[in-house]
């Protein structure tokens, strides 16, 4: 077999020898063979197209850890989760062309891109909801918190000393918020952003007069992942490593990005999912709501449609169910929202339930 030096590979294959040695070391892409004396890295014809695969999912801006499981299934299953991901990179998409239309409009002067989309009339939905909460097998407290009802779907998980106090008292905040614009169209995001800051503002306040003179509230926060219902629109906010699915046309598409140590290792293809279950660092989160840092997250607004289902859950889901058998769970249409929070939970549980647990489940039906 005549082998290729690296250069010549690189050449061939339109991949840089910088990209190969990364390539190498997350064993994506190893050398055919290294020279024990040399350490010089040599590469087989046949492994050409393997590399061309690779270059192609790169400019789509697949990760490397997905990279690295769908050049090993067959093409079949790997035409499947491009598919899978060129979905969630659409919907990824049309979220920034709403938010930068908005800003555009905003920043001009004129009127915005919601109120365009407003004056039309889509017809009407409703949505029908369950929420639950439960500690688990092993946690002494519950610090998870879920809400539902006709204006708001909302979970967060606490962390600290005040951590339940502090996730409960944003979700009423925001409660508060969504029934002040019940029955209005779908707010600017700046009003929601507003709207989050005040409940932050708020909880912050109600946690530190309800302490105790010997407890610290100083170390405390939450994550959250909440969705305002607007008619045929939601509004969504999410901070954290709680998570929102949606469920839609029998695909489920998670549609948070978990703000988390071990989610930016698997994005720089240092970590695989697999290996991010049992990190260490698991639980350290990038970013958070908490008493003192004004990082809120970015509302969007979200297209609703009849026949779409909304998860928003806790990392004591889906750090314990795989996502096969909460897909499993969705998509079976006899079951009602509140069949399925139970289910999920029992699930956890189940599993072991290491952690507190907090489930909303949300089905878009019409109107009437």
């Amino acid at each position: 077999m005549n082998l290729l030096t690296i250069g010549e590979f690189a050449r061939a294959s339109r991949l840089s020898p910088k990209a190969l040695r990364l390539y190498a070391e997350l064993g994506l892409l190893p050398p055919f063979r290294v020279d024990e004396w040399s350490g010089y890295r040599y590469y087989a014809p046949s492994q050409l197209e393997t590399a061309r695969l690779i270059a192609w999912l790169r400019r789509l801006g697949m990760p490397l850890a997905t990279i690295k499981e769908v050049a090993g299934l067959p093409p079949a299953e790997a035409a499947d989760r491009v598919t899978a991901f060129l979905r969630v990179a659409e919907a990824d998409l049309a979220e920034r062309r709403e938010l930068a239309e908005f800003l555009i409009s905003y920043l001009s002067g004129r009127d915005t891109a919601m109120s365009a989309a407003a004056a039309s009339t889509p017809a009407p939905l409703t949505i029908r909801y369950a929420s639950g909460s439960d500690q688990g097998l092993v946690r002494d407290t519950n610090q998870d918190v879920a809400y539902a009802d006709s204006g708001l779907l909302a979970v967060a998980d606490g962390y600290g000393t005040a951590g339940d106090r502090f996730g409960a008292a944003v979700i009423d905040s925001l409660r508060q918020y969504s029934e002040s614009v019940t029955g209005s169209a779908a707010p600017a995001p700046a009003d929601v952003l507003n709207a989050m800051s005040d409940a932050v503002d708020a909880a912050v306040t109600s946690v530190r007069s309800g302490a105790s003179g010997a407890e610290s509230v100083t170390d405390f926060g939450s994550t959250l992942t909440a969705m305002f219902w607007y008619g045929s629109q939601l509004a969504f906010v999410h901070i954290g490593d709680s998570r929102a699915y949606l469920l839609r046309d029998g695909g489920l598409f998670q549609i948070t990005h978990d703000d988390s140590v071990v989610q930016s290792m698997i994005d720089a293809g240092r970590l695989t999912p697999e290996e991010a279950a049992s990190h260490p660092q698991r639980s350290l989160l990038l970013k958070a709501l908490d008493a003192s840092a004004r990082t809120l997250p970015e509302p969007m607004l979200r297209d609703a449609q009849a026949g779409d289902r909304y998860l928003l859950c806790t990392d004591g889901l889906t750090t314990v169910v795989p996502a096969a058998a909460i897909r499993e769970t969705l998509s079976d249409a006899s079951l009602s929202p509140e069949d399925i929070v139970a289910r999920l939970i029992g699930a956890a549980n189940a599993a072991g339930g290491p952690d507190n647990i907090g489930c909303v489940v949300a089905d878009v039906v019409p109107a009437g």
